[in-house]
């Protein structure tokens, strides 16, 4: 797809919600607007999901059924032109890697220029904060809970990303609507989809893709855990089943991708991206990079670059055993930051598991308690650039005052690196552990 054919779908997608937005207002169904209207369901339907325009005398006609002069509905189709604003789902069945896919997605795609918002799982949210299947009188009152929430969510997040002023905001849902259908026999889902005045196939597709990557417990039950998610109980069994009828649940989609367990762990997380990326039609990302011990840059350039974000972050090694690596991290500048929690398993000699999830300021200050006295807290300001087409993460240490640390991250393993300009290079250590987090935080190296 061209990419000015790209831009003017998002644009049509953003107007689409903004008509859905007015139609369920206004109280009204698809199939009741396109009476009104003298066209048809399947009509109404396209518009909504971004897939034609409702030409002028049809505008018209809205205008006068919403009671809004037609000049406000032609300002907002113009609106929207020139900006791309993509809805996606990642969704799959439990312990499969979702969270650690959210923060790829997020260093990914903020590399390719778009700003990423993420709608949080809502059964999470519901079911820590006390209101589950099994507090409620039935589970059919729970998922009418659960679906009006996570509408409410998106409608919010969708008219926050048309204020953001981005050419390019990618929307990425921890689960979506059809997500509930999953959880609830045939008869329990037609009575939300009734009483909450929606349709099965329009809150499928209202989304521009959906990535759903399958659970550990199949072929990989090795890495199969309940305790990254609080809210999860299942089985390997369960986990299975649950799983599948998530895949039954939104076939039909016109975009819809399984992602397995065919490969490593890390490996199905590039494929996710890279997925994601073919779908947007930008370069797929490679996780190829390279580490050179640099001297120390000029700072004062450095920031005056409009291609460079400094970062300020603390990262701090937890106690663990055996094989499993444990970290928390503040990352963020001006006093506002964000935390999060990483772990590490080694499966075997060539594959370890990753499970990365944001935590709260509360959460992060408990885990300290549990730091390794055995390693110190790695204090560090980065500097994130973009330059040449490569993607560099400077990395300034508090004790060092002649040399600090650059990454580079490539497209192909025989890609030329240019440096950026006036950073002089000392040696590449790529390979060199001495150089790697965890040994930094265990003895900082002399200066060369």
């Amino acid at each position: 797809m061209k990419e000015s054919e790209r831009k003017r779908k998002r644009a049509d997608y953003r107007f689409g919600n903004y008509l859905t937005q007015l139609r369920r207002a206004a109280g009204m169904t698809q199939a009741l607007l396109a009476w009104k209207l003298g066209i048809t369901d399947k009509a109404v339907s396209k518009w909504e999901n971004g897939r034609s325009r409702p030409s002028l005398p049809q505008l018209q006609k809205l205008a006068l059924l919403y009671n809004l002069p037609i000049e406000e509905l032609l300002a907002a189709q113009k609106e929207n032109d020139g900006m791309q604003i993509t809805k996606i789902v990642i969704t799959g069945g439990p312990c499969a890697g979702k969270t650690t896919g959210m923060g790829r997605i997020q260093k990914e795609f903020v590399k390719l220029g778009y700003k990423v918002l993420f709608v949080p799982e809502t059964a999470t949210e519901l079911i820590t904060g006390g209101v589950a299947p099994w507090t409620l009188v039935t589970n059919e009152e729970y998922q009418k809970c659960q679906v009006s929430l996570q509408k409410r969510k998106e409608e919010i997040f969708e008219q926050a990303a048309g204020k953001m002023g981005a050419e390019k905001v990618l929307i990425v849902c921890d689960r979506g609507v059809m997500d509930n259908r999953a959880y609830m026999n045939d008869l329990e889902f037609e009575n939300v989809m009734r009483a909450l005045g929606l349709h099965e196939v329009e809150e499928r597709d209202q989304y521009d893709a959906v990535f759903h990557l399958t659970t550990a417990a199949k072929g990989a039950l090795q890495a199969y855990t309940l305790s990254n998610n609080g809210a999860r109980t299942e089985t390997p069994e369960e986990a299975i089943a649950v799983d599948d009828r998530l895949i039954a649940a939104w076939t039909g989609h016109p975009h819809f991708r399984v992602i397995d367990n065919s490969t490593s762990f890390e490996e199905k997380m590039s494929r996710l991206v890279a997925e994601i990326a073919s779908f947007l039609g930008e370069p797929v990302p490679l996780e190829i990079e390279r580490k050179f011990l640099i001297r120390y840059p000029d700072l004062a350039a450095l920031e005056e670059k409009p291609n460079c974000e400094k970062v300020e972050i603390i990262q701090t090694y937890l106690r663990s055993s055996g094989d499993t690596e444990v970290r928390v991290r503040q990352r963020g500048k001006d006093g506002k930051y964000m935390y999060y929690r990483t772990k590490k398993t080694r499966v075997s000699e060539t594959e370890r598991t990753e499970i990365e999830r944001r935590i709260s300021q509360e959460e992060y200050v408990g885990y300290l308690m549990e730091a390794d006295p055995a390693r110190r807290p790695i204090r560090k300001t980065r500097y994130c650039l973009t330059e040449n087409n490569c993607y560099y993460e400077i990395d300034i240490y508090p004790e060092w005052k002649k040399q600090a640390i650059l990454e580079v991250e490539l497209r192909t393993t025989d890609q030329e690196i240019i440096f950026p300009q006036d950073i002089k290079v000392i040696r590449e250590v790529t390979a060199d552990k001495t150089y790697g987090n965890h040994s930094l935080a265990a003895k900082m190296p002399e200066e060369d």
